[in-house]
C-alpha cells in the first residue's frame, strides 16, 4: 500500500544500506515467472467475473502466461481505489467479487491457458472503524477472525523517516495498523491465508508494501506456506532509503520502480538511444519485473501513462521486445479524480491488454524467448531498432515524421507478417521482405512501429 504514500505524501527520500536476507528459506526463488509464456498483465480493479471472460477472449488467445487480480480480502466500504488495499478480514468478499467467482476465475484462467496472480495485502490492515465489504465489524487494531491488538507492531505512529529502516518497516503507513510480522502467529495467520488463495489455484502472489516488512519477515512467511508458487515483491526503490529492492531478490522477483522512470525520460526527452543501456543502475533482469506504469505512477506522475497515447503505447512495445526484465502489462481505467474508483460497467476501461499493438508483441516475446539483444541501431534522437537473435526484429519511430531506414537485422530471409500491425494468420497488406542478407528496407509512419519474428513468416 505504498500507493498511498505517493499519493499524499510527495516524493520518499533514501539511500539504502542493503541488508543480507538472513533466513535460510526451505525453497528456491524463481527469479522470472515459470514457463514459456513470460508475459504478465495486472487487470487492475476488474472484477473476477471480467476477468474471467478477459482470459478466455483475449488474454489466453493472445499468449499471456499471467494475469494479475486486485486483492481478493474484504475490505472497507468506500468508492475510492483505495479501499481495496484496507482490509478488514481475509474473507474473499469485497467489490470485485465473492469466493465463487474468484474460484471461477482461476479455474476459467487455467483453462485458456493463463495462470493467476493475486495482489496481496499482508502488511497492514485497515485503518479506522466500521463494517467491511463483507459484514465485519472492526476497530483498529481488533479484526475479528484475523488480528487483535498483540499482533500489531508498538509504534502507532506514521512513517516519518525512510532512511531509518525501523521507523519504515515498524511503524504505521499513513495510519494503517501494522501487522508485526516478526511474530510468529502473525506469520501464520498470512502463510494460512496464501495457503487458502493457492488451494483455489492461484500460482503465485504480488506482495503489496514488501518494503514495509523486513525481508527476513517475509521470507519466514513464504517459508511457512504449504507450496509457496511463484512471488514478486513491491518495494519501491528510493535514494538515501534504509530499505532497497535488491534486499528482496532472494524471494522472488521485485517489481523495478525505476524502469518506467527511465522510460518516460527517453520518450518525453526525445532520447530513445538511452534505452540501450535501460539495465543499468537497476535490479539484475532475471530479478526485475519491469512496467511501463501502474495505478500508483499513473497518478503520481513518475511514469507514462494511457493519456500519453503513442508514446504510452511504443513504451509498452519497448518493454515487451526488449530481453530486460519480466513484462507486467498494465490495463487499467481512465480517471481524471486520483481516488477515483474503477467504472461500475463495461466502459471507462483503457483496455491496454488487448491493443492489436499490444497483443502483437506479446506473441514476439513468446516466440524471442532468452534471445540476446543483436544489431542495434538508433538515430541519436526518437528512432530506435534492434533484433533478439535470430527470432526477431523491432523498430521504433517516435519522431514526428515518416522514418525510412534500411535496417540490418539477424533475421532468416523470407516475407514476414507485421505484429504490430497484424495477426499472422490475417496479414493481407502487412507484410515485410527481409533479404538474404538479413536487410530489411521499411518505412515507418510518425509515432509508429515495426515488429517481425520468425513465427509469423508467411510463405
Amino acid at each position: 500500500m505504498q500507493h498511498r504514500v505517493r499519493l499524499i505524501g510527495g516524493t520518499l527520500a533514501g539511500v539504502v544500506t542493503a541488508a543480507c536476507l538472513t533466513t535460510l528459506a526451505p525453497w528456491q526463488s524463481q527469479a522470472v515467472p515459470p514457463g514459456e509464456k513470460t508475459v504478465t498483465v495486472t487487470m487492475f480493479e476488474r472484477p473476477y467475473a471480467d476477468v474471467a471472460s478477459a482470459c478466455t477472449d483475449q488474454l489466453g488467445p493472445a499468449g499471456y502466461g499471467y494475469v494479475q487480480v486486485s486483492p481478493a480480502t474484504e475490505h472497507i466500504q468506500g468508492d475510492q481505489w483505495w479501499t481495496s488495499y484496507q482490509p478488514v478480514s481475509h474473507r474473499i468478499a469485497g467489490r470485485l467479487g465473492d469466493r465463487d467467482a474468484f474460484a471461477g476465475m482461476v479455474e476459467d484462467c487455467h483453462a485458456a491457458g493463463v495462470k493467476v496472480m493475486a495482489d496481496v495485502v499482508v502488511n497492514h490492515m485497515a485503518a479506522g472503524s466500521g463494517t467491511g465489504t463483507g459484514g465485519t465489524a472492526y476497530t483498529k487494531y481488533d479484526y475479528p477472525g484475523s488480528f487483535q491488538d498483540a499482533d500489531f507492531h508498538t509504534c502507532r505512529t506514521d512513517i516519518k523517516d525512510y532512511a531509518d529502516r525501523d521507523d519504515v518497516q515498524n511503524c504505521e503507513l499513513v495510519g494503517l495498523s501494522d501487522l508485526d510480522t516478526g511474530k510468529e502467529n502473525v506469520r501464520a495467520t498470512i502463510a494460512a491465508y496464501l495457503d487458502d488463495l493457492r488451494s483455489l489455484g492461484v500460482d503465485g502472489f504480488r506482495v503489496d508494501a514488501a518494503k514495509h516488512m523486513a525481508a527476513d519477515d517475509l521470507a519466514a512467511i513464504k517459508g511457512k506456506t504449504a507450496d509457496p508458487g511463484f512471488w514478486v515483491s513491491e518495494v519501491i526503490h528510493g535514494g538515501g532509503e534504509a530499505v532497497q529492492p535488491e534486499e528482496y531478490t532472494a524471494i522472488g522477483d521485485v517489481d523495478e520502480f525505476r524502469y518506467g522512470g527511465h522510460l518516460k525520460s527517453a520518450f518525453r526527452g526525445g532520447a530513445l538511444a538511452q534505452l540501450k543501456s535501460v539495465a543499468d543502475g537497476k535490479l539484475p533482469g532475471a530479478s526485475a519485473r519491469t512496467f511501463v506504469d501502474n495505478w500508483d505512477t499513473e497518478r503520481n506522475g513518475s511514469t507514462l501513462t494511457y493519456k500519453d497515447g503513442a508514446a504510452y503505447t511504443l513504451a509498452n512495445v519497448f518493454m515487451l521486445a526488449s530481453p530486460y526484465g519480466s513484462p507486467n502489462v498494465y490495463s487499467g481505467y481512465e480517471w481524471s479524480d486520483k481516488d477515483a474508483g474503477p467504472p461500475s460497467g463495461a466502459d471507462g476501461w483503457t483496455d491496454t491488454h488487448a491493443e492489436r499493438t499490444v497483443t502483437g508483441m506479446v506473441g514476439f516475446r513468446n516466440e524471442v524467448g532468452q534471445a540476446e539483444l543483436t544489431d542495434w541501431w538508433d538515430d541519436g534522437g526518437s528512432a530506435i531498432a534492434f533484433g533478439r537473435g535470430d527470432k526477431g526484429f523491432v523498430a521504433v519511430n517516435d519522431g514526428d515524421g515518416d522514418l525510412a531506414e534500411t535496417f540490418t537485422t539477424s533475421l532468416p530471409g523470407g516475407t514476414y507478417c507485421d505484429v504490430i500491425a497484424a495477426a499472422p494468420e490475417d496479414c493481407d497488406g502487412n507484410t515485410v521482405t527481409v533479404g538474404d542478407d538479413g536487410t530489411v528496407r521499411a518505412t515507418l509512419p510518425a509515432h509508429g512501429a515495426l515488429a517481425l519474428h520468425t513465427g509469423a513468416r508467411t510463405g
